[in-house]
């Protein structure tokens, strides 16, 4: 089923995440909104298999990736095109290429690096786009290096290349809010030292903003690197629980108490508070 939304309701990091966790295999097509000047939209598209990222795109004509070669100076662009025909059919042609030994292993990552990293990461600045997903379009070999890589990846490199985070700001956790991990152990992703830094704090103690001064760095930047734990599935936003107060009685004071609440009963006891049970139906549902 072809799947069609706003980045507005809907980030590009938050719809990575949803094609990466669903295994999902199709076209991710981005439509960026009218220019109010020029009237002019342009489309960008990205190819998923499994729910890694395998190509990407400005058309649908499959001479991206010649193009590239072309424009490296490595093959002229005919000469791509009638090696491109000899290639098997489901073969990606960056490796029929690097397998008639016309491109290098790392020539391939440099393609793969302009074609998928660069382009991709630059749509992170989007203030807006439609977007299309269709899960029947038709896997592009003649656009394949033949590397992929996951979407958890380009989300993390596009998102700490970010410099105006405007699109996002409304999608970033509250200064408020506390984190809470969601996965056992540490994490296998390669965080940066920053990163490693605030996910010692996903534990539901404490809030960003007072996370952000125990790092000595800008509450905005730790609102940032929480988001990126969050849509890489690391961790999750929650309502910081506050603490109890501590019992101004001590267990000595005991006889002293009123006898209906020495004995167990409750007259009078003060109703829980609706957003003390939000803030523990919260809590149990991150611990499950």
């Amino acid at each position: 089923m072809t799947v069609t939304g706003y980045l507005a309701d809907f980030s590009l990091p938050e719809l990575f995440q949803l094609l990466e966790q669903g295994n999902k295999t199709g076209l991710l097509t981005i439509c960026t909104l009218a220019d109010t000047k020029t009237a002019e939209r342009y489309n960008h598209h990205i190819w998923f298999s499994q729910g890694q990222i395998v190509a990407a795109g400005n058309t649908l004509d499959q001479r991206g990736l010649m193009g590239l070669i072309a424009r490296r100076g490595w093959m002229g662009d005919n000469a791509v095109s009638r090696l491109a025909q000899t290639c098997q059919i489901n073969t990606p042609l960056g490796l029929c290429l690097k397998n008639q030994g016309v491109l290098t292993a790392e020539q391939l990552k440099l393609l793969f690096y302009t074609q998928v990293m660069r382009q991709v990461c630059a749509l992170f600045a989007l203030p807006d786009g439609w977007f299309q997903f269709d899960p029947k379009a038709p896997t592009p070999r003649a656009e394949m290096t033949g590397l992929i890589a996951t979407a958890t990846d380009v989300t993390l490199a596009g998102l700490r290349a970010l410099k105006d985070w405007a699109a996002l700001d409304e999608k970033l956790p509250a200064p408020t809010s506390a984190l809470v991990s969601v996965i056992e152990g540490k994490p296998n992703l390669r965080l940066n030292p920053n990163e490693w830094q605030v996910w010692e704090f996903t534990n539901g103690t404490m809030a960003v903003a007072d996370v952000a001064k125990q790092l000595n760095l800008p509450v905005a930047k730790v609102q940032q690197i929480a988001f990126r734990l969050i849509v890489t599935g690391l961790a999750e936003e929650m309502p910081l629980m506050a603490a109890p107060p501590p019992s101004s009685l001590a267990l000595d004071d005991a006889p002293e108490l009123e006898p209906s609440i020495a004995s167990g009963k409750t007259a009078g006891a003060a109703p829980v508070s609706a957003s003390f049970l939000q803030n523990l139906v919260g809590f149990l549902k991150s611990k499950v």
